[in-house]
């Protein structure tokens, strides 16, 4: 008999907070009643929430499928993968970010919460580091992100930080990706007829520097930020004559995009370009190398 190497167990991994695990995934509730979190089914495609999560007891039910359970439950059906490799999952998944166990309080959230404290250029070395390895060419990220310095927990950190509508921070460096509230998308808006759309920051900035050769007013943008915000860029991105999604190649992605070629015939989905990569910068910084042996 197998034994699953030492790490996060069952009986854990059911107790993550399944809003705060969702909310990881790029889904947030559609509305709020009590403990109950009513989401659009990350399980299926569908224009009304559904799928509901009690946060008091931290079980979810989605009920267009009839079905429901704990964090282990989701996983499996959401990954289409077992009950180890879930585990694994979640494992490598935290390895920078410790499981939320249970509700979070309100005085936790506040000890938590990130702060930015300044901007400047860009400048740190590491930083630069961090963006060669990502082939961000400098001169692209020094036009449309800062460096900024953040606190957590009274402790001072840096890095990548791109601006978002509300003036809030997504921030990013080689080993942590969060963001600073106000939450919101982030739009470039240049008078063009055509709209192009990105979850995060990296892959704006990879279209950026793989057509160089555009004009930088050439087409209007919308970043994300977090797929939950699509719905609150429609209004914006539907007043375009063709929008282009470049979403990530995974199953969160895969449904918004499906979603949105439902709405309206002047959506097109484009990561057929990235087809066998996870996302338009994987396919930047893999571009040019000879694929894996299996």
């Amino acid at each position: 008999m197998g034994f699953r190497k030492k790490g996060l167990g069952i009986s854990e991994a059911k107790e993550i907070d399944m809003v705060g695990y969702l909310s990881r995934l790029g889904f947030e509730p559609d509305r709020i009643r009590g403990n109950d979190y009513w989401y659009r089914s990350p399980l299926r495609i569908e224009n009304t929430a559904s799928f509901k999560i009690n946060r008091n007891i931290n079980r979810w039910y989605d009920h267009g499928m009839g079905k429901g359970g704990n964090l282990v439950d989701f996983g499996i059906l959401f990954f289409g993968c077992s009950v180890g490799s879930f585990l694994d999952r979640l494992d490598s998944s935290i390895a920078f970010e410790p499981p939320i166990v249970g509700y979070k309080t309100r005085a936790a959230e506040k000890e938590n919460k990130l702060e930015v404290i300044a901007d400047y250029p860009l400048s740190s070395p590491a930083l630069c580091i961090y963006l060669k390895e990502r082939r961000i060419p400098k001169e692209i990220a020094y036009i449309y992100c800062r460096e900024v310095r953040y606190l957590v927990n009274g402790k001072s950190y840096f890095g990548i930080g791109f601006r978002n509508d509300l003036g809030g921070w997504e921030i990013r460096n080689a080993r942590f990706k969060s963001g600073s509230s106000p939450k919101a998308v982030t739009t470039f808006d240049n008078g063009s007829p055509d709209a192009i759309v990105f979850e995060g920051f990296m892959d704006f900035l990879s279209f950026v520097a793989l057509h160089q050769n555009l004009s930088r007013t050439s087409f209007d943008y919308v970043v994300l930020n977090s797929l939950s915000f699509f719905e609150k860029a429609r209004e914006f991105l539907e007043r375009h004559e063709r929008i282009r999604l470049y979403l990530d190649n995974d199953i969160a992605g895969k449904q918004r995009a499906a979603y949105a070629l439902s709405l309206k015939g002047n959506y097109t989905d484009e990561s057929s370009l990235y087809r066998n990569h996870k996302d338009l910068n994987d396919f930047l910084v893999n571009f040019g190398k000879p694929p894996a042996m299996p």
